[in-house]
């Protein structure tokens, strides 16, 4: 077991240091190249642009910025944003809480949604229920994220309107500027961004859920169980769903690296402070040092944790460590 685990590590780090290198060299191929920005902006002389690209080592050769960069991350040291001048982890440390609030509410009610659906949607095959849940689940897998936003918004922040005149959800930002922290206040501005992506995710587990439990309830076992006489909910919910989880509970780890990135298309629409519009403000500013950061560390948490899911799986099957 041992040996497997040091040669998935060791195949994990091969990995990530090959990404590490696309990565860097698709960033230095932006058009424009990395100074565009600063290129746009009337104020700044040519003297100004040289001494930017000599402070920040930008005439070198890019194998030679590269090897500079992987020094300096290897200490720690992931270079300062080129907007901000302030580190880029500090940059993305700050967002970070931001982020994993709208991902980690987006997650439990999506689950809180697909589970019971798939289910009921797989006990009551055929049914007229079965044809509406899945109706909507392709009807959310299809939809358009930043078209379903948009449609939110106008509806339940520009047309409809509360009691008091004002909008009837908050269509921006993660709270009400001017306003003391409210419990209440947080939960409206989470409403909308929340909807999008749980509408989205919910109708994917809810159809692998679907077919999962389609797969254990004609099993042998289930059968067995029913014919010794007992009770139908517990036929579905102790023997069949724990067993019809373990795929669900695969993917689920597999997606959590997501939660770290933020979703590009809700922070930006929505104006939540979080990783994701952090990323998009920086790939518009050729802000390297932050985008690169960003991509790095999900990266590294998408291999780290395939690489969890496979010590697991050998863990449980001897067979899968020969392979």
């Amino acid at each position: 077991m041992l040996n497997y685990i040091l040669r998935r590590l060791a195949q994990a780090i091969l990995t990530l240091f090959i990404v590490s290198i696309f990565l860097f060299g698709l960033i230095s191929a932006v058009p424009g190249g990395m100074m565009s920005a600063y290129a746009e902006n009337p104020d700044m002389t040519p003297e100004d642009i040289a001494r930017i690209k000599a402070r920040y080592g930008l005439d070198d050769p890019v194998p030679v910025r590269y090897a500079k960069w992987l020094g300096n991350a290897l200490k720690g040291d992931w270079g300062n944003s080129f907007t901000s001048k302030r580190p880029a982890m500090t940059e993305i440390t700050d967002r970070l809480p931001n982020t994993l609030l709208l991902m980690g509410v987006m997650l439990i009610v999506t689950l809180l949604i697909a589970i019971p659906l798939g289910i009921i949607s797989a006990i009551k095959q055929y049914t007229w229920f079965d044809h509406i849940t899945t109706t909507l689940a392709f009807a959310g897998q299809s939809l358009p994220v930043f078209w379903f936003g948009l449609l939110l918004i106008i509806v339940f922040a520009v047309t409809l309107k509360g009691g008091d005149g004002r909008p009837l959800l908050p269509g921006s930002g993660m709270a009400t500027l001017g306003k003391p922290f409210s419990l209440i206040d947080r939960i409206e501005h989470l409403i909308l961004p929340v909807t999008m992506l749980a509408f989205v995710s919910a109708a994917g587990y809810m159809r692998y859920l679907r077919s999962s439990m389609l797969d254990v309830i004609h099993e042998d076992y289930i059968r067995t169980a029913r014919a010794k006489g007992l009770r139908e909910h517990l036929v579905i919910y102790k023997h069949a769903l724990r067993n019809a989880l373990i795929p669900l509970v695969t993917l689920i780890g597999l997606d959590l690296p997501v939660l770290f990135g933020g979703a590009l298309f809700t922070e930006t629409m929505f104006a939540w402070p979080g990783i994701g519009r952090l990323y998009f403000n920086a790939a518009l500013k050729t802000d390297y040092p932050v985008v690169m950061a960003i991509l790095m560390i999900q990266s590294a948490l998408v291999i780290l944790s395939s690489l969890l899911v496979d010590v697991i799986y050998a863990s449980l099957d001897p067979r899968i460590r020969l392979s």
